[in-house]
């Protein structure tokens, strides 16, 4: 997704190191190649809820989130993020992006994030989201490495539990990661966005496994640190946002669907207890 955030206000690392590094390519590339080499039968993960918004009160937790405000300058993206544009709708989380030109840029919507405020090692971290469905649409349900503002992106790692872009059937899940250079794995199930569906990794020390409403389609090896996976190892905060546009959906907005809007019924987080 987006390879830079920024707290209220205060832009914690540099743009100009990260433009030429963050953007999402309009492709899921394999890089290293990580194959399961664990043959042993698993144990059946059993989940305790540590911790979880509804998104039933008035207003949006701010003891939780963070709103990240103004132009990040990735991507290619024509979004300006506003507080404003998210909200709390019938017991929703409710992104909107609208076609509202603010500060040189063409559009609105809003991001929001856990830094500081909760944070997570292994567990299975899931959200139940409906997806807007138009040409220039970029949502996203996601992670990083908590240590992002001390050795920046890719070495902080980067867990996609949710990506879809414009129109289509496709969901994206990926992880991003440091290994002599940028390395990313990744895979995609084919769903139904415009209709509510559980996104969910289930993580431990061994794998990261991707689900569309409890439908594993992709998995990814990070037992003993291979391929250069440390990151994964560490604690990762959580990311909501709703881009418009970039190099991943491509530049066109279809402007008569705006505004469009991002609903997240809730975001739990689990850990694992046996």
């Amino acid at each position: 997704m987006l390879k830079k955030f920024i707290t209220p206000i205060i832009v914690l690392f540099a743009a100009a190191a990260m433009l030429s590094s963050c953007g999402k390519s309009s492709t899921i590339t394999n890089g290293p190649v990580i194959v399961k080499t664990d043959t042993t039968k698993p144990v059946k993960p059993v989940y305790a809820l540590v911790w979880s918004d509804e998104f039933d009160g008035p207003n949006i937790d701010t003891t939780k989130w963070n709103f990240e405000l103004g132009s990040l300058g990735v991507n290619n993206e024509k979004e300006y993020y506003k507080k404003e544009n998210a909200s709390i709708q019938d017991g929703n989380l409710v992104i909107t992006a609208k076609s509202e030109p603010t500060n040189g840029f063409p559009y609105t919507s809003s991001r929001m994030n856990t830094l500081n405020k909760f944070s997570a090692t292994y567990g299975r971290i899931e959200a139940r989201i409906k997806i807007p469905m138009g040409l220039g649409m970029w949502p996203a349900f996601w992670m990083l490495g908590n240590n992002i503002t001390t050795v920046s992106w890719p070495t902080c790692g980067e867990l996609d539990i949710m990506e879809h872009i414009n129109n289509t059937s496709t969901i994206y899940g990926t992880m991003h990661w440091n290994n002599n250079g940028h390395a990313q794995y990744g895979s995609t199930i084919q769903s139904t966005p415009g209709d509510y569906h559980i996104y969910a990794i289930e993580w431990d020390q061994n794998e990261i496994r991707w689900y569309v409403d409890n439908n594993l389609y992709q998995t990814g090896n990070i037992k003993d640190n291979i391929n250069a996976t440390s990151a994964f190892h560490l604690p990762f905060f959580i990311i909501l946002n709703l881009a418009v546009a970039g190099d991943f959906p491509g530049q066109t907005v279809d402007t008569s669907l705006l505004p469009e809007s991002m609903y997240v019924d809730y975001v739990h987080v689990y850990k694992q207890t046996n």
